[in-house]
């Protein structure tokens, strides 16, 4: 356990469960919470509520678990995909304090989308989460910094493991632009020794 203890709240530890359990299955999630130690949660996922008290270290616990049951390549995988898929069940918890769901805002160029929509999701973490997320715009891509991040809380590694959060993002700009697939990477990571996780974002979409 770290010195200090930081905390979302407890829905989106049940966002995470519900995601990974589309990915993985119920068993498959039950043993990640085992191996991570974190047996209070079988079959007893945290209720929907907002008080803050799903602890970063339980967080950064089940992502180490995936990577040690799958490995690294596997493990990374996977959490793409819960990220992905914690996307919808966050939407349906958060879309109306994000703003985001309104047909003026579904109206707006796709450049305009892009701004308001990661700013607004980075409020939305630095607003009612202890993670802390600082978003720098640049002409042609956009850099997502983690300056507090649980996925990777109390973990060393050699290469950037916050993979649930690029997951999420993918699924985000998919949403927000209506269906177009954007270049999402984490280039730095805390857990390599680097200051903040970043994630960069290209604006103009693959497809």
């Amino acid at each position: 356990m770290s010195s200090e203890a930081f905390f979302y709240p407890q829905k989106m530890g049940r966002i995470i469960f519900q995601g990974m359990e589309e990915v993985i299955g119920q068993s498959g999630v039950e043993s990640i919470l085992r191996l991570a130690s974190l047996e209070k949660f079988v079959q007893n996922y945290p209720p929907s509520r907002a008080d803050r008290s799903f602890s970063f270290d339980d967080v950064g616990s089940v992502q180490n678990a995936l990577e040690k049951k799958y490995g690294p390549r596997g493990g990374r995988g996977l959490a793409l995909r819960t990220g992905r898929a914690c996307f919808t069940y966050g939407i349906k918890e958060y879309g109306s304090i994000l703003g985001l769901t309104e047909m003026a805002f579904r109206l707006l160029p796709l450049s305009t989308k892009l701004h308001t929509g990661t700013k607004a999701f980075a409020d939305l973490f630095n607003k009612h989460t202890d993670q802390k997320v600082r978003v720098e715009e640049k002409e042609d891509q956009i850099f997502w910094h983690i300056e507090r991040c649980p996925l990777c809380w109390q973990r060393k590694a050699d290469e950037p493991v916050c993979h649930l959060a690029v997951g999420l993002l993918q699924e985000a700009l998919y949403w927000l632009s209506g269906g177009k697939i954007f270049n999402v990477e984490e280039t730095a990571c805390i857990a390599r020794g680097d200051g903040a996780c970043t994630i960069v974002i290209d604006r103009v979409p693959l497809s």
